[in-house]
């Protein structure tokens, strides 16, 4: 008897070769699994992200996508994203975008750029507040704590040095729930510098973070006095990506630029 199985990619996202950027698992499924099989395909791939995709005729997307980490669903997944585009307009006489709904983010576009690919985000607000619990955690005392009721919190230091050395503690971090913390500052060879941290969510530190930049796009260009900037997430990995804030009237949108390479494409049996 043939085994039931669905399309799978293994794509590097925000990277320009092999081993670098951010893992990602796309597959493409007839209808959704239920919950628990999903989340048992992520932890399978043991990825920061499975995208699960399901091809719509109805409104303005492309496709319907959800995301899942080794433990969680989360509402918003950047470089799972740019992953998914990439395998779609890789295929033969694919066109120049496609787009993607979702339950919590809405429509998402990923678009043929001369860096590979943009991916369109909703910009993520946040202000400034006091995190005492996660700065004790941090190992380095940061210059500012920025937050929003979604989970995000940038913590901001003075030179790239400093991010590069943190070594958190990242099981105390996990207790403070599924948050990500998103530690940045002026680059070196980049104008930005950040390192992610997200162990309640499953992850202890995120090689490459759209949802990240995401928050970082609306942060750095008030600061910096510009409209976009060079990005680079100093994780293993390691990541790079540009930063353009675009004001719209129904929302602000981060546009991040980057690359994708695919690693493995095949079929995954879901099932024995």
């Amino acid at each position: 008897m043939t085994r039931k199985s669905i399309p799978y990619w293994h794509i590097d996202a925000f990277a320009s070769k092999p081993f670098s950027g951010n893992q990602a698992a796309v597959v493409i499924v007839k209808k959704w699994p239920d919950d628990a099989t999903m989340a048992a395909i992520a932890a399978e791939n043991m990825f920061a992200e499975t995208a699960f995709l399901i091809e719509t005729r109805e409104g303005d997307a492309d496709y319907a996508l959800r995301w899942f980490t080794p433990t969680v669903e989360v509402a918003l997944c950047g470089h799972a994203t740019l992953a998914s585009g990439h395998a779609l307009l890789s295929r033969e006489n694919a066109g120049d975008a496609v787009t993607f709904s979702t339950r919590k983010a809405g429509i998402l576009e990923v678009r043929r750029a001369a860096e590979g690919y943009e991916l369109a985000l909703p910009a993520i607000p946040t202000e400034k507040a006091e995190f005492d619990e996660a700065v004790e955690l941090l190992g380095a005392t940061p210059q500012e704590v920025w937050r929003n009721r979604d989970g995000y919190n940038i913590f901001l230091f003075e030179d790239a040095a400093t991010i590069r050395g943190l070594n958190p503690d990242l099981r105390g971090l996990a207790k403070l729930g599924e948050d990500q913390f998103i530690c940045t500052a002026p680059g070196k060879d980049t104008d930005v510098i950040s390192r992610n941290f997200v162990p309640g969510g499953g992850v202890d530190e995120d090689p490459f973070t759209g949802s990240a930049h995401a928050v970082l796009t609306p942060f750095w260009t008030k600061r910096l006095g510009r409209e976009s900037f060079t990005a680079y997430q100093a994780s293993q990995r390691g990541g790079h990506a540009t930063c353009r804030l675009v004001k719209e009237p129904e929302g602000d949108r981060a546009v991040l630029s980057g690359d994708c390479v695919t690693v493995v494409e095949g079929r995954f049996y879901p099932a024995g």
